[in-house]
């Protein structure tokens, strides 16, 4: 049974945001929810006695009840959206909930396909013009290691005459790169044909058949139909190829500097995450042929 105090301000509350800021009535039950989860943590009648002890105890009794980190950060999400409710409101002083923290979530790991699984989706025999470019974008894609912007934003003019491609990546930062043998393969392949389908004057490398630039969609739709087709177990997506290129040429070279700057990542630390999967990879060479490591 929630104490009058405290219901009286989640009924105001949920007014206030389904008319005044007009949220959709998922957006609300998620609100509701998460509010009356706190309402079932907290030891307080009136609101106005909320403070940041309090807070951090409600987030403690979400933890000893196996929520996970996101979990946790929704709700700490939704106690201070209906604190500086209550603060515009005259019932608080001053939000509570702002200055605690929520729980670090850890950086997931990207996915990627292994080397088996990239060759069973890219051995496709093209049978038609669209064919032949899914193929080259597929190639491209996993040999340069291209962001989905990058891939369909591709010009004509990009592509250098020594095998390298000009790439522009976040905040329009060009770099240069090699394109390597089956990518360039595919790619020339490609252009051979484009014109088919491609009007005099487009600039773009990569178009669809309504002869326009190929969009963002209707490239993550054609992996999808080519993982589907080359009997792939799991989806594939231009992200899940950049991911693969990164992981695959960290456990060849070991030489994260060089990776970083293929990525196009401003900072090493966004390179880093690859180093988790590299250690992954050399952990289980590690334990299949170290001696010592052996199970018996």
């Amino acid at each position: 049974m929630i104490a009058p105090a405290l219901e009286k301000w989640l009924e105001k509350f949920t007014h206030h945001l389904r008319y005044e800021r007009n949220l959709s009535p998922k957006t609300l039950e998620n609100y509701r929810r998460q509010l009356e989860a706190v309402v079932d943590s907290t030891t307080i009648q009136d609101w106005s006695e909320l403070d940041s002890d309090e807070v951090k105890r409600v987030l403690s009794v979400a933890r000893r009840k196996n929520l996970s980190p996101r979990s946790i950060a929704t709700r700490l999400s939704a106690l201070r959206t209906f604190c500086h409710f209550l603060v515009g409101e005259k019932v608080l002083v001053s939000n509570p909930a702002k200055t605690v923290q929520a729980p670090k979530q850890g950086r997931p790991l990207p996915k990627q396909l292994n080397i088996d699984e990239i060759n069973q989706l890219l051995e496709i025999e093209p049978d038609s013009l669209l064919a032949v470019r899914d193929r080259a974008i597929l190639e491209l894609t996993y040999g340069c290691g291209l962001r989905l912007a990058e891939l369909c934003g591709l010009n004509l003019r990009d592509i250098e005459s020594n095998g390298q491609l000009r790439v522009r990546g976040k905040g329009r930062k060009e770099r240069i790169l090699p394109m390597g043998r089956s990518a360039e393969k595919w790619l020339n392949r490609w252009l051979r044909v484009r014109s088919q389908i491609a009007p005099d004057g487009e600039k773009a490398v990569f178009v669809s058949k309504h002869k326009r630039r190929i969009s963002a969609r209707q490239v993550g739709k054609r992996m999808q139909l080519w993982a589907s087709h080359q009997q792939l177990d799991q989806k594939v997506n231009p992200h899940k190829l950049r991911h693969s290129y990164a992981t695959h040429m960290l456990e060849s070279s070991g030489d994260l500097r060089a990776v970083q700057a293929l990525l196009g990542h401003a900072n090493l630390s966004t390179t880093q995450v690859y180093t988790h999967l590299d250690f992954q990879h050399l952990a289980k060479v590690y334990d299949g042929a170290h001696p010592r490591a052996k199970k018996k």
